[in-house]
């Protein structure tokens, strides 16, 4: 059965762990994968792990967001190393910093011309809320402008927060949520992540971390 078959690998006994579950169990012993596994599921497993950012760097936390593509922190982990000039070939769109009213247009045209699916992360409180910039000539909020479904906060966000907005991102991509919620309301999922100092912790791994 499946004990002498485990006291058989501890032994050193080279077994086909997933020929021999079927063999003791039948399709009961079949563990969920590529194989059973809905086309749905399939599809925003892939979505999570080809995400192209749209880089939209409008003041200091573009720097944050130019550190985070380099080698210390290394987002090609991710499959993000390549940041579209083209909005056509990209799916998340990362607002880092201030948005102006002559900027706020172009912005959304840039998001319009973004295929679907897309998605949108607001970096710093600027993007998020105006920030120190409480006048006429900056929005206060860029939710105003394109739905947000992802807020990193700080002045600027660390690189370590920007990456853990991405992988909270990459999970809500896994269960669909974002989508079904757009269609509904045409928002986005307003979720708001922890601010991370820089070098107080390792950074956060969570793709493919299902909820």
């Amino acid at each position: 059965g499946r004990s002498a078959g485990v006291i058989a690998r501890r032994k050193g006994v080279i077994t086909m762990g997933i020929v021999n579950d079927v063999l003791d169990d039948g399709l009961g012993g079949l563990s969920h994968n590529v194989i059973t596994g809905k086309l749905e599921d399939l599809i925003n497993w892939s979505r999570s792990r080809s995400s192209w950012p749209a880089s939209f760097g409008l003041a200091c936390c573009a720097i944050e967001m130019m550190a985070t593509g380099g080698a210390h922190y290394d987002i090609s982990r991710f499959g993000m190393e390549v940041f579209r000039a083209s909005p056509r070939q990209a799916d998340i769109m990362i607002v880092a910093g201030r948005v102006s009213q002559k900027m706020a247009p172009v912005l959304r045209q840039v998001y319009d011309q973004m295929m679907e699916p897309k998605w949108v992360i607001s970096m710093g409180v600027c993007a998020s809320s105006g920030g120190m910039f409480n006048n006429y000539a900056i929005v206060q909020g860029v939710d105003q402008v394109v739905p947000i479904d992802v807020y990193a906060p700080g002045c600027p966000p660390t690189p370590e927060t920007l990456i853990h907005a991405i992988e909270t991102l990459h999970g809500l991509i896994e269960t669909d949520q974002i989508l079904k919620r757009r269609e509904e309301t045409g928002a986005g999922a307003n979720v708001h992540v922890e601010y991370i100092e820089p070098g107080m912790s390792a950074t956060p791994v969570l793709l493919g971390a299902k909820k």
